[in-house]
């Protein structure tokens, strides 16, 4: 199935229930929230969500609000809870990195824990009914509804240069383990980690990155991309070299996927957990699914 650009309107709900928790997280009035709402709105109702994605309604949703609230334009919403979801995944390592070690297969063990970890995603959920222990602390329980693991390893075994396109705050510490783990395995291989240029919703930075040392096992760049996901055509001259040049691509959570799709190939797998139903249609896997989908998997593009 090809994605377009174009917004259904079934993800209407989850625009809507962004501008909500923004503009709450903001601490705007109601007069603020109105006048807020109505500016999105005016642009919807200008493009009839035509030639844009989600991702184009939510970074012109961050960029409104800067602007009501007189904010300098790197200002970061989300700062506290990005902070809180990586102390509360931190807290959350030493348990993982026993459950790989005491693990028989240590490398999809870690896999799993960092796609499980895809639940930390405040573009999908209401923030204020995410319970990140909760989530975490329930990882063993999370299954694969598409498992291309024998083509990612052998992607893995031959590769000199893995691009690794992180998603959220919180996420990126179990990203972390994950990335130890393959280090391990494939001790030549060089890991460069892709994040956001700059912030929207809980979406990883160069600072939140660096605040949990994820600079310590890979090299760390942005994408250049200013949305929660990656619009190939909008990212900096050196993240599109190395998407085109890299020998395998991790593309980690649901912005990515949607804004990705299109441009899979082999090299690249996505890793996610499905959180609605229009990802669900994409992917032929099931709502709560964890996801491994090589770029060639014959359910895409279809």
């Amino acid at each position: 199935m090809k994605t377009k650009n174009t917004i259904s309107t079934e993800c209407y709900p989850c625009i809507f229930q962004q501008l909500l928790s923004i503009a709450t997280i903001m601490e705007l009035d109601e007069t603020e929230k109105k006048n807020f709402f109505e500016k999105l709105m005016q642009y919807l109702l200008e493009t009839h969500g035509d030639g844009i994605v989600v991702q184009h309604v939510i970074r012109k949703a961050t960029d409104t609000i800067i602007e009501m609230m007189n904010k300098p334009d790197d200002f970061d919403p989300y700062s506290t809870i990005k902070t809180q979801s990586n102390d509360i995944a931190l807290d959350f390592s030493p348990m993982f990195k026993t459950m790989i070690r005491e693990s028989s297969h240590p490398l999809q063990t870690a896999l799993k824990i960092a796609s499980a970890g895809n639940i930390i995603d405040f573009g999908a959920k209401n923030h204020a009914n995410l319970d990140i222990k909760k989530e975490l602390g329930s990882i063993d329980q999370r299954g694969f509804g598409i498992y291309d693991y024998e083509d990612f390893y052998k992607y893995l075994s031959t590769a000199n240069v893995l691009l690794y396109i992180c998603d959220n705050s919180g996420e990126i510490v179990l990203d972390k383990i994950f990335i130890e783990e393959i280090k391990m395995a494939f001790p030549s291989i060089d890991i460069i980690c892709a994040v956001r240029e700059k912030p929207i919703i809980n979406d990883a930075v160069l600072n939140d990155a660096l605040d949990v040392g994820l600079d310590q096992v890979a090299k760390v760049i942005s994408s250049g991309s200013v949305y929660p996901g990656t619009i190939l055509e909008e990212t900096s001259s050196e993240f599109k070299k190395l998407f085109k040049t890299s020998d395998i691509i991790i593309s980690k959570g649901q912005g990515n996927f949607e804004t990705l799709l299109d441009e899979s190939t082999e090299k690249m797998f996505f890793i996610l957990r499905i959180k609605c139903e229009i990802m669900a249609k994409l992917s032929n896997a099931q709502v709560g699914d964890l996801v491994l989908m090589q770029g060639k998997n014959p359910l895409i593009n279809q």
